[in-house]
């Protein structure tokens, strides 16, 4: 396998684990508020994403795979809340161990990423191509 090739798959093998590692990021953001429905509920629970680097024996190359998506075993806020359907008899509410600026951040840097996996496989397709054009103008 030439190496353009194993770049492509290098930058694809990333483009897929940072579109779930976003997927993952986006469920946490979207559930930063969600609590239980009964009094003394457990709430979302905040998920987080873990990646292992394969070896491709076609390429010879490491590419990234998901290796597990997990729960975070952190503690729940509590927030007093009397009026809130999931209020215990004191008025506190269990909140999901969701940080807003540690999900804004991971969905930063896993778009940063995406964007740099994105760019390798623009330069490997440009490079194909100028190939093909010089093979062509023989």
């Amino acid at each position: 396998m030439d190496a353009l090739t194993a770049a492509l798959k290098v930058a694809a093998s990333g483009l897929g684990a940072q579109s779930e590692r976003l997927r993952v990021v986006s469920e946490n953001l979207a559930n930063a508020q969600s609590t239980g429905t009964t009094p003394g509920a457990d709430p979302y629970r905040r998920k987080t994403i873990s990646f292992v680097s394969e070896l491709d024996r076609a390429s010879g190359s490491s590419t990234v795979q998901v290796n597990s998506i997990d729960r975070d075993p952190s503690d729940f806020p509590i927030e007093f809340q009397p009026g809130n359907e999931a209020a215990d008899e004191k008025g506190y509410v269990k909140m999901p161990n969701v940080n807003v600026l540690i999900e804004m951040a991971d969905m930063t840097e896993a778009n940063r990423s995406y964007e740099a996996n994105l760019q390798v496989v623009k330069q490997a397709r440009d490079l194909i191509s100028m190939t093909i054009d010089l093979m062509r103008n023989q």
